[in-house]
């Protein structure tokens, strides 16, 4: 059993400070991949976006949250960057934290002048907060990511996971099995099983009174060698 819960109240997205991020629910992933390496990207368009990605790269764009405030005057400096990430490091990243806990994770990113270069451009904390997948193949075609600088506050969706659901005297109570198991080792050819044979919990109650149609019978094929069938 697992919900997602969009941290908002009535009125909007709940504000997380990230000077005191809520512990992970997983353990992180091995620190090589905590920090995102990129390099600028000069221009958009598709045809560069394909060719970053005929490369092995994704199209990536980062920025400051406040860049998306409906009020001009309360937008924060944008601090905003179109780069590329090695696809090869980002599926590393999400192999470990996968969806949703990747969209609320902090990585460390650093903007190097260019591929192999020890120039650092740029460096921070950043949010990734959306993914976008080609709808057929899966494969990564853009990442999102804003500045998460210490002591900021974002509106971040924040996945909820309950744990002792083996052990929860209310679920318990419930018996809604995970499957029906229907024995047939005794069964000859020409037998069958109908729905009065199968054995539930007395708290559950049957939906179909059809007795009459079989849920199983054994028949046998015309290879008199074969083995018989269970329908």
């Amino acid at each position: 059993m697992a919900r997602w819960w969009r941290a908002a109240a009535a009125g909007g997205l709940k504000t997380a400070a990230l000077s005191s991020p809520p512990p992970p629910v997983r353990p992180p992933p091995s620190s090589s991949y905590h920090t995102i390496q990129a390099i600028p990207r000069e221009c958009s368009g598709s045809r560069v976006a394909s060719r970053d990605r005929a490369q092995g790269r994704i199209p990536t764009v980062v920025f400051a949250q406040g860049l998306l405030e409906k009020d001009p005057g309360a937008r924060s400096p944008s601090r905003k960057y179109l780069l590329t990430t090695e696809r090869k490091q980002i599926k590393s990243i999400l192999s470990s934290v996968r969806l949703p806990f990747f969209c609320s994770t902090t990585f460390g990113l650093q903007i190097r002048a260019g591929s192999g270069s020890s120039t650092l451009l740029e460096s921070g904390k950043v949010l990734p907060v959306k993914v976008h997948r080609d709808e057929e193949t899966g494969k990564i075609l853009n990442l999102v990511l804003v500045w998460a600088d210490e002591g900021s506050k974002l509106k971040v969706d924040v996945p909820v996971a309950f744990k002792g659901e083996e052990v929860c005297p209310g679920l318990k109570k419930e018996h809604i099995p995970s499957k029906i198991e229907v024995d047939v080792s005794n069964l000859d050819i020409g037998d069958r099983i109908f729905m009065r044979d199968v054995e539930f919990h007395p708290s559950m109650e049957l939906l179909s009174k059809n007795d009459a149609i079989p849920i199983c019978k054994v028949m046998s094929t015309k290879s008199e060698s074969a083995e018989p069938a269970v329908v």
